[in-house]
């Protein structure tokens, strides 16, 4: 696979790799390999949703509200 980046964001990740100690190619392997972690995740988390709902699973709008309240309060 290849990818093209502008002069820009070379420049920004060589400067992000010196940072961090590391090779540009490796800063973007490992940036990559998060991200599909993390949509692996979040996709999985979707299913779990739409599995729920076509169960008949639902959260009353209040309860909710709580639960948005608390998860920004962290």
């Amino acid at each position: 696979m290849e990818i093209h980046f502008t002069p820009e964001q070379r420049a920004q990740l060589a400067q992000i790799a010196t940072k961090a100690g590391t090779a540009p190619e490796r800063l973007v392997t490992n940036v990559v390999a998060r991200y599909l972690d993390e949509e692996d995740r979040f996709l999985a988390a979707v299913e779990k949703g739409i599995a729920a709902a076509e169960r008949g699973e639902f959260i009353e709008e209040e309860a909710m509200d709580a639960r948005l309240e608390a998860m920004f309060k962290r």
